[in-house]
C-alpha cells in the first residue's frame, strides 16, 4: 500500500483498509476476495480461502493497513541481500507497476511475474511459486 505508492494514493487504500475493518467478516470477504485471485483459479481454492479470510480480526487487519501505509521508499535502495519479488502478472491488488518499481528501486532484485495469476500467488499456483523460490535459492548456492 505504501512504499512506491504516492501520498494520496496511500491515504486513500488505507482509508479503505480501516473502513473494510468495520465490516463484518461475510462483507469483508465479499469485498476482497474477487481481487484475490485470477478468473481461472479453481472455486475450491477460492472458497478455501474465503474460508481463512473468515476468521480475519480487525485489529489485526487495522495493524497491518498502516504498517502497509508506511513510506519505505527510502530503505529499498539499501537493501543488499539476493531479493526475490515473485508476482502474479494480473495481480489487482498489487498491479504490474508494484513489482516493476520495486525492482527498479532494489539493487540486482530479481523479479519473476507468473503468467496469468493474480495476488496470492503462493495459493493459486503453488507448484509454480515453489519451483521459482527453488530456482532462485539454488541460484545463490553458486
Amino acid at each position: 500500500m505504501g512504499g512506491l505508492a504516492s501520498g494520496d494514493e496511500v491515504e486513500r487504500r488505507l482509508g479503505q483498509a480501516l473502513e473494510l475493518a468495520d465490516r463484518s467478516p461475510a462483507q469483508f470477504v465479499e469485498t476482497l476476495l474477487p481481487t484475490m485471485f485470477s478468473a481461472s483459479t479453481p472455486a475450491d481454492v477460492v472458497d478455501a480461502f474465503a474460508a481463512t479470510m473468515l476468521e480475519f480480526h480487525p485489529a489485526g487487519f487495522r495493524a497491518m493497513a498502516r504498517a502497509s501505509a508506511e513510506n519505505l521508499r527510502d530503505v529499498l535502495p539499501r537493501i543488499h541481500v539476493p531479493t526475490l519479488l515473485l508476482y502474479g502478472d494480473v495481480d489487482l491488488r498489487a498491479p504490474r507497476r508494484v513489482a516493476e518499481d520495486l525492482h527498479a528501486a532494489i539493487a540486482g532484485s530479481t523479479l519473476v511475474m507468473l503468467e496469468g495469476i493474480g495476488h496470492v500467488c503462493n495459493i493459486e499456483a503453488p507448484e509454480r511459486f515453489n519451483d521459482e523460490v527453488r530456482r532462485f535459492a539454488r541460484s545463490l548456492q553458486g
